[in-house]
């Protein structure tokens, strides 16, 4: 317990927004220090991970897809859910571990943030990667709260405050009022589900098998949800499924923004069970309050547009979606002793 306390005093206490696709880190006194993609590389058949600085995060990524037959590239969380969890462990433990610059000594307190729609044994499952990885306590905040604190919105107060958080993997709605979620809906359509639609596209139309980072650079590049002043165009490079051959096609922001229209009336449709269950007085106060987005997958085009259209409400898009939940984690722990009671945790803190 001594030694706890000790190294507790030489670690820096982290907020984590452990995501789909990527994991983002916060440090007290440093801000955000990392961003790297969710992806690690095992060993084939073993998943053992390779921890030699080029198994984890960005060089990681770089591997999907185009590894060896003895080495594996994988996401272990899928759907903002753990999918590995010794894999996940040592992903958690790798970022610990680069963030103090150190395998030893670490004690720090976590605040992870998690999807809502989670079940308990995955909440454990969060909670026990966290604490083999290093942490001497660990509190879980649902992704919608810190969001919310994350950019700005006045949660504590009484009044209706909508967030609408697109990550990778999922899709979180909340109203959120007196410093608690109110009503929420959690949807596993987000931005892998986009990037699946645009592949599934490239199949039928020209039957182009493309990489999920082809994918993505393609809704990054050209992707949309509403029509653009001037649209895109783009050359997508893949395998021929009938001749087996490498080739290449041109492909318009008109034909991505139809095969992602499925994933985009999803979310949607998320936006608007949420508002349909709220409350009334919550609801008025929305009228002009609107709703803020947040995550990575709200940066497609037009996404903005589509739920004003589609809602009548005011959306109001922050300066820095994609950190809005890490950012959120920061603030919880600064203010821990207020939030404390709030948040699900371990409980000890040893």
């Amino acid at each position: 317990m001594i030694r706890d306390a000790i190294c507790g005093l030489f670690s820096y206490d982290m907020g984590i927004d452990l995501g789909t696709a990527t994991t983002l880190v916060w440090v007290r006194g440093r801000g955000i220090v990392l961003a790297e993609p969710s992806v690690v590389a095992v060993q084939r058949g073993t998943n053992r991970v390779l921890l030699d600085g080029q198994a984890v995060g960005n060089m990681a990524k770089e591997m999907l897809g185009k590894t060896p037959g003895s080495i594996q590239a994988i996401r272990p969380l899928k759907d903002g859910v753990i999918a590995d969890f010794d894999i996940t462990r040592d992903m958690i433990a790798y970022f610990i571990h680069r963030v103090h610059g150190r395998n030893w000594g670490i004690r720090p307190r976590v605040v992870i943030a998690i999807p809502m729609g989670i079940t308990t044994v995955e909440k454990r499952a969060v909670l026990d990667s966290a604490k083999r990885a290093g942490a001497r306590s660990v509190y879980l905040a649902s992704e919608a709260k810190a969001a919310g604190i994350g950019v700005g919105l006045p949660i504590q107060e009484p009044v209706g405050s909508m967030i609408v958080d697109v990550g990778g993997g999922t899709t979180e709605v909340a109203v959120l009022s007196l410093a608690d979620v109110v009503t929420s809906q959690s949807s596993r359509i987000a931005g892998d589900e986009m990037d699946e639609a645009i592949t599934q596209h490239m199949k039928r139309t020209y039957n182009l098998l493309i990489g999920v980072q082809t994918a993505e650079r393609i809704k990054i590049q050209i992707g949309s949800a509403y029509p653009l002043e001037e649209e895109l165009t783009m050359e997508v490079k893949g395998r021929d499924l009938i001749a087996g051959l490498p080739r290449k096609v041109s492909v318009s922001s008109e034909e991505i923004r139809e095969a992602l229209k499925e994933p985009v009336n999803s979310i949607v449709d998320v936006v608007k069970m949420t508002l349909e269950r709220t409350a009334p007085e919550l609801s008025a106060d929305l009228v002009d309050r609107g709703m803020v987005l947040a995550g990575g997958g709200v940066l497609l085009r037009g996404l903005d547009k589509v739920l004003a259209e589609e809602t009548g409400l005011p959306v109001h898009m922050p300066d820095d979606p994609v950190t809005a939940v890490v950012r959120g984690t920061g603030i919880l722990l600064e203010e821990l002793d207020l939030w404390k009671d709030a948040l699900e945790s371990d409980e000890a803190e040893f």
